[in-house]
């Protein structure tokens, strides 16, 4: 009965190899199909720190390259004596969008806000969520390769704001 089944064993990889080798053509190389981020990879001039002083305090914002598809990261806001503002933030991409999730302690239950991309090129990108009350736009300007702006705008009290915030590469 062991030789039966291991006769049998090689009889049948036997037979998958030959199927193998028939479908593909003498020549011919494998086609390896590996997944792509190109709207993810549009968008890695966000990659570093970034960070604008004033007087009032400063705003330093960090992003990081978890994964392929992933860029996570944090802004903080310090004044001289504390930290007044912090966010979390994932970026990622699934299937041919960007999704920008903030999460603000305090804010939503705790829970992310997410913002989609609705346009993106070598030098900006956008991201929209006209349910959520301020910001419900989010975006990024590359001024430099040093050098970015973030844009923050939506409805405040009833009347059309925006919010500018210059950085520079730390």
């Amino acid at each position: 009965m062991k030789k039966f089944t291991v006769a049998l064993a090689v009889i049948s990889l036997a037979a998958c190899n030959q199927r193998k080798e028939s479908s593909l053509q003498i020549g011919e190389p494998e086609e390896i199909v590996t997944k792509t981020y190109e709207q993810l990879e549009k968008a890695d001039w966000l990659l570093g720190e970034w960070e604008n002083a004033s007087a009032k305090g400063s705003l330093t914002e960090t992003w990081k390259q978890e994964n392929d598809s992933t860029f996570i990261g944090e802004t903080f806001f310090t004044a001289p004596i504390d930290t007044i503002f912090h966010e979390n933030f994932v970026l990622q991409q699934k299937n041919d969008s960007l999704i920008y999730n903030v999460t603000v302690k305090g804010q939503n239950n705790d829970k992310p806000v997410p913002f989609y991309m609705t346009s993106i090129d070598d030098e900006q990108v956008v991201f929209e969520n006209p349910k959520h009350d301020f910001p419900s736009k989010i975006t990024y300007y590359l001024i430099s390769s040093d050098s970015l702006v973030a844009e923050i705008s939506g409805m405040k009290d009833g009347k059309e704001s925006k919010e500018s915030y210059p950085m520079k590469k730390k």
